[in-house]
Formats: structure tokens, sequence, C-alpha cells
């Protein structure tokens, strides 16, 4: 999926260094929850007086670990603090429902777009205009007959494959449609940047209920990420994971899909009123993460540093994509070398080379400092996920890498609790079961055609 985007980005960036840089590895707070003693928290008619609070907390510590969610909590507060930024809501009264692969996320996506009644918001990196995104196509288009304001924002460059007759044809039935960043800059102009793109992958549908995470809408999900599906790259599954949200936090993706429709200069059909604020669904605590080029620079980056540097007992990353550059590198391997049971799960095959190259050359310093790695077997990992000491999770579309970190616009969900977290190590669990593990001695016997790939494309690793 990145190699049209990267080519592009490549030749448009050749013979230039690197202007965007990560923000310096901030110090961490050592108060008695590791930060912020008293994080706000927002329902669905705002922020929370202090009786509803203190009955939110006391029900997130009832699910076991008390103490680390609060630290965790705390923690993902300071983490917002550390911009110029508004702080982003922490939302209580959530439901969330972690989806695997393909087929289950896009089974629950289309049982609620045939339910929908108002409104309809897709924002993807990939819309391809094959097999399911066919079947999608006549279900929006059939909503928006219906009366249901239906928008499709796509990254131009993303989709750059897909036939402007696909688009055409959702147009000609009332549907809105925008192209982020059109490759073409004559298409709209006063909106073209080659180098920042919309990686996000959000549905949300009547304002009631939301899909975030990794999933592209590509038939290279159709069969699950451990059956056999022939594309023109590999012939192994895709492994992705997705969050299905209901409660006070959908707002929050419906409002940025919005205001990533507008900033684009597109309009939105008329009226199409924003949705309200959805009454409390379940206990989850949740906040909405965007980060990028869009003005929320980094805040996914802050968020992740300062939970890998505040853990004390596990961190275990799932990554598709794995550059992460010299502070996240050391933040881990500081971890681990605090007695953290750190464990990264990577891919043993990539739709783009020189990422994981360039991840790879990372790892022998990482299994010195005691770092587990792992690398999946038999399908494509394009996950983006973590669970930090069993409390704090997170599904979404930022990979750790610099293109997720400072020039695409990215979001996630971060999901405080032990209830959640038990999910999430469940299938971590099952993702390794199909790993094989890299040990220091293996790596170091690696061939040194191996090594000559891993230093040239750690030359590029902040373009990747």
């Amino acid at each position: 999926m990145r190699n049209i985007s990267g080519l592009l980005i490549a030749l448009s960036l050749l013979g230039l260094q690197a202007c965007s840089v990560l923000p310096v590895r901030p110090p961490l707070s050592t108060g008695a929850a590791g930060g912020p003693s008293r994080p706000e928290l927002h329902g669905a008619k705002g922020r929370m007086a202090p009786q509803a609070r203190q009955r939110v907390l006391a029900q997130l510590a009832a699910e076991g670990k008390a103490d680390l969610s609060s630290r965790h909590l705390a923690l993902l507060t300071q983490a917002g603090a550390l911009s110029a930024l508004p702080p982003l809501p922490v939302y209580a009264g959530n439901q969330a429902r972690l989806l695997v692969d393909g087929p289950a996320t896009f089974a629950a996506m289309f049982a609620e777009l045939e339910q929908a009644r108002s409104s309809i918001l897709l924002e993807t990196y990939i819309l391809e205009d094959q097999g399911l995104a066919q079947r999608l196509a006549e279900l929006l288009l059939r909503k928006q007959a219906q009366g249901v304001k239906t928008h499709v924002l796509y990254d131009a460059l993303g989709s750059v494959a897909t036939a402007t007759a696909y688009f055409d044809a959702l147009r000609a039935g009332g549907v809105a449609v925008c192209a982020f960043n059109p490759v073409n800059p004559l298409t709209r102009p006063g909106y073209w940047d080659l180098t920042q793109r919309d990686h996000r992958k959000i549905l949300v549908v009547d304002g009631a209920v939301a899909f975030v995470g990794g999933i592209n809408i590509s038939e290279v999900y159709a069969s699950g990420s451990f059956g056999r599906f022939k594309s023109r790259s590999t012939e192994r599954g895709w492994r992705d994971t997705q969050v299905q949200l209901r409660g006070p936090a959908v707002l929050a993706l419906d409002t940025l899909v919005r205001e990533a429709w507008t900033a684009q200069g597109c309009d939105l059909l008329p009226g199409a009123a924003a949705a309200p604020a959805s009454a409390a669904a379940g206990s989850q605590v949740i906040q909405i993460i965007p980060s990028g080029a869009d003005g929320n620079e980094a805040r996914m980056y802050a968020a992740l540093l300062t939970a890998i540097d505040g853990a004390q007992r596990s961190a275990h990353l799932t990554m598709g994509y794995f550059a992460p550059g010299a502070d996240m590198i050391a933040a881990l391997a500081e971890a681990a070398q605090r007695g953290v049971d750190v464990v990264l799960l990577l891919p043993s095959a990539s739709d783009f080379a020189p990422v994981l190259h360039a991840g790879r050359s990372h790892y022998e310093a990482l299994l010195q400092a005691g770092v587990k790695l792992h690398e999946l077997q038999g399908a494509v990992l394009h996950a983006k996920t973590a669970v930090i000491d069993g409390v704090f999770s997170t599904v979404g579309s930022s990979n750790m890498d610099w293109r997720s970190f400072v020039g695409n616009n990215e979001i996630n969900a971060v999901m405080i609790g032990d209830d959640f977290g038990q999910e999430m190590e469940a299938m971590f669990r099952r993702d390794l079961a199909a790993s094989a593990p890299v040990t220091l001695a293996q790596w170091q016997a690696r061939p040194w055609l191996q090594r000559a790939k891993e230093q040239a494309a750690r030359l590029l690793e902040s373009w990747w």
C-alpha cells in the first residue's frame, strides 16, 4: 500500500534534507501517580463534576490494576500537556469493541451503514474500486437516495490507482466526495502538498457509532490475515485491527472528519448538521488522539513515548511499519533494562521494503538491551496497536515511523482500563503464537547483503 506513495514522496524529496523533527523527549514526571494527579473527564454534557468523575474512577479501579490505570490516565494527561495545543478531552461512558482483521471489520461497518438514518462520514487513505469497494459504493448511493447525508474523504495519493469513474459515480448519485491534497495541483488550487497525506481511517454513522484503526477500504483484507489472498505484492493475508466505538468519544471523531473536510475547501452537504454528543453507552474511558501535519503535531508520538517511559510491567507493541527514531528506541531499551517486559511484534514481510530494512537496523541494539522481538509469519502485518501495563491500549492508524509521527494526518483511540487491556493482551498472544522470535545470536549472523540494505534504509529513515 505504500509502494506508490513511497515512490512519489521519495522522488519529491530527492536531494533534500529532512526538515520535520520530532519533539524532544521530555523528562517523566515523578509525582505519586506518575503525572498530574487530577485528570479531567468528559461525558455527553461536557466536563464532569467532581462527584461524577470520582464515580468513573472508582468504576475504572474496580476492573483491576487500579494503581496502573490511575497512573496511565495521569500520564496521558501529562503527554497532552507537552505541546502548546489545547488539551484533548478524555471521555467516560463509552463502549469499545475490538475487531480483528478485515472480514470482522467490514461486517460490522456494513451492518451500521445499513442502519444509517441521518449522516455518514467516511475518511480513508486508500479507497479501491474493486470487490468490497463496489459493494460499499452501492450501499452509499442507496443511503444517499434515502436522504442520508453521505460524505467520502479519500487521500488522493493513497487512492491514486482508483479509477476516476468510481468517484464520479458516487458524485452523480449525490454523495459528497472530497480528495485530500490532490496529486494534480490544478485540480483544487491552494490545496496541494505531496508530502502531507491523510492516513486516517474513520467511519462515523449518525454521530452515534464510529470505527477507527488501520484498515483501508481494500480487497487485500477480504480473506483475513491467515487466509491466502493473491494481490500484486503478496499471496499472504493482511493482519490489521479496528475498534468500534459508541458513546461520547464518537463526537470527537465526527468533529475531526468535518474539520478535515472543510480544511480541504470542500463543502458539506446542505443540512449535514454536526452530530450531538452521544449518551453514555458503556464504562470505557477513551481519548481520541489526532496527530500529524494538520496542527496536531506529534500528539500520538508524545502519548506513546510517555506511556513507554512510564511503564512498570509490560509494553507490548504491534507495528506494521517500524522506523521510530532515536528517542523511541532509547525509551524501549531503557524500559527493558529496568525490568519491563518489552515485546515488539513486527513484520517478516512488507509492501514497502525500505521501512522494513530501516526498522531492522535497530534490532541488534534493542536485543542487546533485553527487548524481545518477534516477526509475524504467514501474513502481512499492517496493524498499529499497543497495550502497556495491561491498561493503556491504543488502536489506530499511527505507525512507529516518521511519516506517522510528523508527516501524515493520523488518528488513534486510547482506551484506559484493565477490561479492554485484557482483550488486547489476548489478541497480542494469539499473534505471537503465529510469529517467530528473533534472537541476538541469529541476528548477528545475518548475511552482509541484509546488513547493507539496513544501513542504506537507515540513512533515509526520517522519510519512511
